[in-house]
């Protein structure tokens, strides 16, 4: 895997901080106050001269650090990449609370916060032209007004960025049309959980009931605002079935969202105790998948795959299948030594349980 964190030693103050790591040994004065100046580079050890000390960093190269937005964390010791440069995956963690309890969930939630967002906010400032960044949690809407703000604050400055927010919708109101139309210029696309149209489908999912007539309440109030939504649907044994009334429910009751996800479960955190229970294999049965796809690009909704391996999925339907899975916690299998589609192809998680996942692996093996 990735590392996300590594280990730092040398910082001459103690709350954490932000600074943008340099590419080549210099030897110059530091010219702003995020500014890590690379000065020496041997093996898996570098150091950065900052503002506050030479920064000494170790198990990583200097080479895999160039460009990267670091939060140090003095107390730790330790350095959390919150923005890698060389890549497409990158997303600010702001809260693990969370207000709901997903059958699935792959961050379970805790009880504490705490707060980062002015750091949060410096970090997209330093980030690389045009990236995106992800809000994730947690439910980061548990703290609305910092996220708008961060949001708002950031885009301002650095117009060229943009955002993926995920959020279960639970907390937007009338009062949050007024920001939301400032903030639809295109920048911010927000993820939103819906797993089934039945509404005590939907809650025994989340495991919170009322859940869903909120989440229909704050799909208005988004939509009013002329927010981007991607609507996202884990397929689970328990709402597989579903799926096409789903889609017949999305294509008509939801026509202003911008795409429709439908995901793959993911072994780890809730999914991992759940899997046996949970895990629903498309590869040997792709029936209720394909047939809420044909209903819903029938009806013009932009419909995506996430988590599929491509030999999961049948020929006709694996140009929906997009590699979704973040860098730093996907692999790829024995089975996938010598496939010409490795390339177009997401993989696997990296905790993806090989006798207990797919029962069919193999793009000659799978048929609609």
């Amino acid at each position: 895997m990735i590392p996300l964190r590594i280990q730092v030693e040398g910082a001459t103050r103690e709350d954490p901080f932000v600074v943008r790591l340099s590419g080549a040994t210099a030897d110059t004065t530091i010219s702003g106050l995020w500014d890590a100046l690379l000065v020496h580079s041997e093996d898996e050890k570098c150091a950065y001269q900052t503002r506050h000390g030479e920064l000494r960093l170790s198990g990583i190269r200097s080479s895999d650090l160039a460009g990267d937005v670091l939060l140090v964390d003095p107390t730790r010791k330790v350095g959390h990449r919150l923005l890698r440069a060389e890549s497409p995956h990158n997303a600010f963690l702001v809260t693990e609370r969370c207000d709901q309890i997903c059958t699935m969930c792959s961050q379970p939630p805790k009880r504490y916060h705490v707060d980062l967002f002015p750091l949060f906010q410096q970090a997209a400032v330093l980030a690389p032209k045009g990236m995106t960044i992800g809000i994730t949690g947690g439910e980061p809407m548990l703290f609305k007004d910092q996220v708008f703000e961060l949001l708002r604050r950031t885009l301002a400055a650095r117009p060229d960025l943009s955002f993926h927010v995920l959020t279960n919708a639970q907390h937007f109101d009338e009062t949050d049309v007024g920001i939301l139309r400032e903030l639809s210029n295109g920048k911010v696309l927000w993820g939103v959980p819906l797993y089934a149209r039945e509404s005590s489908l939907h809650d025994a999912i989340v495991r919170k009931p009322g859940a869903f007539d909120k989440l229909m309440n704050s799909l208005g109030v988004l939509a009013r605002g002329g927010a981007l939504i991607e609507l996202r649907t884990v397929v689970l044994k328990t709402n597989a079935p579903a799926l096409e009334s789903l889609a017949e429910y999305v294509s008509v009751q939801l026509p202003f969202i911008s795409k429709w996800a439908i995901m793959q479960l993911e072994n780890i955190g809730f999914g991992r105790m759940n899997w046996d229970k949970l895990f629903f294999d498309n590869s040997e049965c792709f029936a209720p998948i394909g047939a809420a796809i044909d209903v819903a690009r029938g009806r013009g909704v932009n419909v995506a795959l996430y988590n599929f391996p491509l030999c999961t999925v049948p020929e006709s339907y694996r140009a929906f299948a997009a590699p979704s899975i973040s860098d730093w916690k996907q692999r790829y299998l024995r089975e996938c030594d010598g496939c010409v589609s490795r390339k177009d192809c997401g993989g696997f998680f990296t905790w993806y349980p090989e006798a207990r996942g797919f029962s069919r692996l193999g793009l000659e093996q799978i048929e609609a």
